[in-house]
């Protein structure tokens, strides 16, 4: 069993020593003159010797003072570095968060300031994939996707809803007829390969499932299938969360409002060892308020639009 000094008494001699100051030492260690002076005091009498050589306006370390101090700081020091370690590796500062590459662009990061205002030491790593989540490659801490059930294996939090409707530019409903989804043979259908709806589902459901559009234009990702249609070169398939501020600015529009709406959940997923970490707790509360902020706000529109969505 170790015989121990008093801890505390060993860190206001180090302190004091370090100073050749109670009062420096006081300061430091938010404490009084005199609660300093009794520690020293109580360290002298447990060693048997006197650290400190006092006078009415001087302190002086004694020969066994310099030698204690020399051996105690370097005890401290190394205290400090393998407490601060171990702090860091059960507190992680740095959260690794990985979605959809669109999501990431058009809804994650303008509103990821918030966070990082709240948590001003953590830092967020981005990366942008659709691919399966597998958190045995230990690449990121959370993984967000849009899917229809939660992902196994892992917690799975649902925190929005993503409705997929058709969006265009406003100027396509100036040109050709675009009021029922018989008018798309005249339009340019657009398409994208990850896309989670397509065209032939939704013309199968609403009840056009052998339309043949004028065109078709097709893309990688989402990001350039909508910037596509952005630019008026025709109707694509996307979640209203992505562009509802286009359509309140009056840019884009939904033609067909909810006809044929697919519904999925966007879910913040984690490996279940991660569940006691306070930043993935906190990451996965603050999306799960943005979330319902943003379904509340397409809410509020669609019902002054008279939308049920």
């Amino acid at each position: 069993m170790r015989k121990l000094p008093p801890l505390n008494a060993v860190r206001a001699f180090e302190a004091a020593a370090r100073h050749i100051s109670f009062t420096k030492a006081a300061s430091e260690l938010s404490v009084t003159h005199g609660a300093v002076s009794r520690q020293v005091a109580i360290l002298e009498e447990w060693i048997g010797a006197s650290l400190f050589l006092r006078s009415s306006s001087q302190l002086t370390l004694t020969d066994v003072g310099r030698e204690y101090l020399t051996e105690v700081s370097a005890v401290l020091d190394r205290l400090a570095v393998a407490s601060m370690y171990v702090k860091q590796q059960a507190v992680p500062t740095s959260l690794r968060v990985n979605a959809p590459p669109t999501f990431t662009m058009r809804w994650l990061l303008p509103r990821l300031s918030v966070f990082q205002r709240r948590h001003a030491d953590a830092e967020i790593r981005l990366t942008a994939s659709l691919a399966t989540i597998n958190f045995q490659d230990k690449a990121y801490d959370i993984a967000i996707r849009g899917n229809y059930a939660p992902a196994e294996d892992c917690i799975s939090l649902p925190f929005m809803t993503e409705i997929i409707v058709p969006v265009c530019h406003v100027d396509l409903l100036g040109t050709l007829p675009l009021k029922l989804p018989q008018d798309l043979k005249t339009q340019t259908l657009i398409t994208y390969a990850t896309e989670p709806y397509s065209w032939s589902d939704w013309l199968e459901a609403a009840g056009t499932p052998v339309l043949k559009p004028a065109s078709t234009l097709n893309f990688e990702q989402m990001y350039f299938a909508l910037q596509a249609a952005s630019e008026g070169l025709g109707l694509v398939l996307v979640p209203i969360f992505l562009v509802i501020d286009d359509i309140v600015a009056g840019r884009l529009c939904l033609p067909f409002g909810s006809l044929a709406a697919k519904r999925r959940i966007y879910y913040a997923n984690y490996a279940i060892k991660s569940k006691t970490l306070p930043l993935v707790n906190s990451f996965c509360e603050w999306l799960m308020h943005e979330g319902r902020d943003t379904e509340d706000s397409t809410a509020a529109w669609a019902a002054g639009q008279g939308l049920a969505l």
